[in-house]
């Protein structure tokens, strides 16, 4: 039995873009802890298939995070079937492979509505839920492209800068009742990462990262575990680096 378990059994769990990737071992973590765990992914197949093959993924709701409308429809689903939330991870994103130069304003604006409007919409709805009961956690996933540059990657590096500075602000706003804070991953091996890379850039990769190789989802499910658990209890305002000593 995990340590945490005692802290985060029972609890009602939100994970966007919980239907692949890190948010899909983040979900997978949370019902290992016994929480009840509910997905919002876009993709209705994927969702599907989730729920099939994980049954211990209680729930799952299809929406487009970078609508207001889609995001605030789903809290009003997971109010009838969770009865509530007691821990978001605003997880869901995408990322874009360009040069400055060729970003146009349609993939501009489609990066900045997944992560940056996407987290905000669900962070704002959850909050109203979280003050209602006084108490709460509340994570997103941002990156290490948030914190330092990135060449090809204006638009994302820019929505993860203003996750971290978002969550900053809320945690400023919130306190004391509700903790946030932001995961900044390095490189992850997700299934994102590996349709942007090939092995050869992978490998190149690896070569400049001290620990010599991608993180794994799981890894990164495991910090967003400790930061929901009550072990975490004096942490908010923060963004925590899980990069493998890039950054150092």
């Amino acid at each position: 039995m995990s340590k945490y378990q005692d802290s985060l059994g029972g609890k009602r769990v939100v994970i966007t873009g919980g239907a692949s990737g890190i948010g899909l071992a983040t979900a997978l973590r949370f019902a290992d802890e016994k929480a009840i765990v509910t997905i919002i992914d876009n993709n209705k197949e994927s969702l599907e298939r989730i729920l099939s093959e994980y049954p211990n993924i209680t729930h799952g709701i299809v929406a487009d995070v970078s609508n207001f409308e889609s995001v605030q429809d789903a809290f009003i689903k997971i109010d009838d079937l969770a009865g509530g939330i007691d821990i978001l991870v605003a997880n869901a994103g995408i990322s874009v492979r360009s040069s400055f130069l060729d970003i146009t304003p349609e993939q501009w604006n489609k990066v900045i509505g997944v992560n940056l409007n996407g987290i905000f919409y669900a962070a704002q709805e959850a909050a109203k839920r979280m003050i209602k009961q006084e108490n709460g956690v509340i994570l997103m996933t941002a990156s290490t492209n948030g914190l330092v540059g990135h060449p090809n990657y204006a638009d994302y590096n820019a929505s993860k800068a203003g996750v971290n500075l978002l969550a900053r602000t809320m945690a400023l706003e919130l306190a004391p009742s509700i903790r946030v804070n932001t995961v900044c991953p390095g490189y992850v091996l997700t299934p994102m990462q590996i349709a942007e890379y090939t092995p050869e850039a992978l490998e190149q990769v690896n070569e400049k990262i001290p620990l010599k190789r991608h993180a794994q989802p799981e890894e990164v499910a495991a910090l967003f575990a400790f930061l929901a658990s009550s072990e975490s209890k004096y942490i908010t305002g923060q963004h925590i680096p899980i990069d493998g000593g890039e950054l150092a």
